[in-house]
């Protein structure tokens, strides 16, 4: 019997899709091993290519709607449907950092409202059921826009939001698909933790952590409890939050959701060998991040798991934690602008895995 590989490799971002990596790694070994049967399994974990990957798993197809992005410029955003009533949505479709020059990004002004109209749009044909990823957004407005588009949307003229959750919108449930598990507000919050990154200054940090938590009381005295400690409520700039306290969304980590749908686990049964993957493997991917989650289920069934990235740090504590091999696939002296390049970085994938087959 030949031999059987599993390719679950996340995308490798500003560069190439899952799926375009799965292919270079599968042409790869196609090259190099006689008689292969390869499975892949495009992978996303809330973030970058989550809307394609969650959609193709689940046999559904993709749809556009015209929302406002984070400084309410029209722009058309993609969501998946699936047959049965449930939407894929991606919140980086409205509001997504890559939406706004970087010299023009304000947290201060940016707002969620493009997120609440996607939501409207497709509550509006029927879809009930949501798997929301959370990842790559340009906001840290902790969800107040998505809420007030919401209730211009849904509730009856002059309503509130109460009045949009008395209507189709209380029919929903929301499944948010992060592997963020910060607070809303704190050190560890939103503002302190995310909003540098886009685009916040110094004197806007606390100026946004203050109006964090000044909604998060008065929602608490709303509606009498408070989600605003909750892992995950400081996702999005926030936008967790809001999901979790008004529209009763519950957190699952977006790698190991995907892994269920895919039938991860029942891939495994003969498998040789696991080939998973992302831009950057360092210290962050054992903190729960795609790759681990693999290379831990993986484990459980005993196949070893070979992890491709385009720049490796601390390979030694990668090995350390369960990886059988670790791969950088940028040959030494190779510049990470010349790296990035969507061709030239297939092509280090196709030659890094014809290496490492020939010396197994």
């Amino acid at each position: 019997m030949g031999k059987k590989f599993v390719l679950a490799i996340d995308s490798f971002k500003g560069c190439m899709t899952s799926v375009e990596a799965e292919r270079a790694v599968e042409r790869a070994l196609r090259s190099r091993v006689g008689d292969v049967e390869i499975v892949s399994l495009p992978m996303a974990d809330g973030g970058e290519g989550m809307l394609g990957a969650f959609t193709a798993a689940l046999g559904g197809r993709i749809e556009r709607a015209w929302v406002h992005n984070q400084m309410m410029r029209r722009v058309e955003a993609k969501y998946g449907v699936v047959p049965g009533g449930t939407a894929i949505v991606e919140v980086a479709e409205a509001c997504g950092l890559t939406l706004v020059a970087e010299d023009e990004r304000n947290p201060m002004r940016a707002t969620t409202y493009g997120v609440g109209e996607l939501l409207a749009d497709v509550v509006g044909k029927g879809y009930r059921r949501f798997i929301v990823g959370l990842g790559g957004s340009g906001t840290s407005d902790a969800g107040i826009g998505m809420l007030r588009a919401l209730t211009d949307r849904l509730a009856p003229r002059g309503g509130t939001i109460d009045d949009a959750l008395a209507g189709a919108l209380g029919e929903c449930s929301f499944t948010l698909a992060s592997d963020v598990d910060n607070p809303l507000c704190g050190p560890r919050g939103a503002a302190m933790v995310f909003a540098r990154q886009k685009g916040a200054t110094a004197d806007m940090i606390p100026r946004l952590e203050e109006r964090a938590r000044r909604f998060a009381r008065m929602s608490a005295l709303h509606f009498g409890y408070d989600r605003s400690g909750s892992p995950g409520a400081g996702a999005a700039g926030g936008l967790g939050y809001a999901f979790m306290q008004y529209l009763g969304g519950e957190t699952r980590s977006g790698a190991d959701l995907l892994l269920d749908i895919s039938g991860f686990d029942d891939a495994l049964d003969g498998a040789s060998c696991v080939i998973t993957g992302e831009g950057h493997a360092d210290g962050q991917t054992l903190m729960g991040k795609l790759p681990l989650r693999v290379m831990r289920r993986a484990g459980r069934k005993g196949v070893p798991t070979w992890l491709l990235a385009g720049r490796v740090s601390g390979a030694d504590r990668l090995l350390s934690a369960g990886f059988a091999k670790v791969i950088c696939v940028t040959p030494d002296g190779m510049d990470t602008a010349e790296a990035v390049k969507k061709e030239v970085a297939v092509g280090n994938i196709e030659c890094s895995v014809v290496k490492v087959v020939i010396g197994s």
